[in-house]
């Protein structure tokens, strides 16, 4: 995609990648508008960024969704790109019974998020003479932590459902990308400091120069092995990777 002359409206913009990236677009020229569920958040962030707008939002809301979508359209008939970023991504155990609530919760942020956001700005996008769908997967939609079972089933989903829209959009002026983040040091789970965690700012910058390519994957260089793990003999890899987890767990909490 471009990186500049762009409006683009992020999903989750409010912390982590969400915000790194929609800063790392502001400081490049483009209007970026952040959503979120909390206002306080959204203002912290356009404050801090003038000439950043914001809007309240809440993605496993349909009715939310469609509010916004309609508002963004109208007050900025140029915007170009959609980046579904918002996301959760709690600990789980399926080896045993799971709280059918929180999965639920989860698939609908994760996976019916997305979709529903891109389904409501579709159309509008199609009318542009370039446009992109941004989708932040993760590498767990190739190589799974068996401790978060769940979320990464939704981001396996959500590549899966990239690769069809990507398809079906062909003939089109819109482009789909998936941004695969390794583990990143943010606050999705706790942030720590942990050296197995990418730093932000160094994920913004290789991230970056990766969109600005035609891939339709971008991914950074550390987890290529990994992304290229799928396939008959994936589950050496999955097991090794998992057992390296249960041998050094992910800090949890303060």
């Amino acid at each position: 995609m471009k990186l500049t002359g762009n409006t683009i409206f992020i999903t989750g913009g409010t912390s982590g990648i969400g915000r790194g990236m929609a800063e790392a677009f502001h400081k490049l020229g483009n209007q970026v508008i952040i959503s979120g569920r909390r206002t306080a958040l959204l203002k912290e962030v356009t404050e801090a960024n003038p000439g950043m707008a914001s809007i309240e939002l809440d993605v496993t809301d349909p009715d939310s969704i469609k509010t916004a979508a309609r508002h963004l359209i109208d007050t900025y008939p140029a915007l170009n790109v959609v980046f579904n970023n918002a996301g959760f991504m709690p600990f789980d155990d399926v080896s045993g019974p799971i709280d059918d609530a929180v999965a639920q919760d989860l698939i609908t942020t994760n996976l019916l998020g997305p979709i529903r956001v891109t389904s409501a700005f579709i159309e509008h996008l199609k009318s542009q003479p370039e446009a992109t769908v941004l989708y932040t997967s993760s590498v767990l939609a190739f190589v799974p932590i068996a401790s978060n079972a769940i979320y990464s089933a939704t981001k396996a989903a959500l590549h899966s459902y990239a690769l069809s829209q990507r398809f079906q959009l062909r003939d089109t002026s819109v482009r789909v990308q998936e941004i695969a983040p390794p583990w990143v040091d943010t606050d999705l789970i706790y942030k720590s400091g942990d050296p197995r965690a990418m730093p932000l700012p160094q994920f913004i910058e290789q991230t970056l120069a990766a969109l600005a390519t035609d891939d339709p994957e971008v991914i950074v260089d550390a987890i290529r092995p990994l992304r290229d793990n799928p396939g008959s003999n994936e589950h050496t890899l999955f097991h090794a990777f998992n057992q390296s987890i249960v041998d050094n767990p992910i800090p949890v909490g303060a």
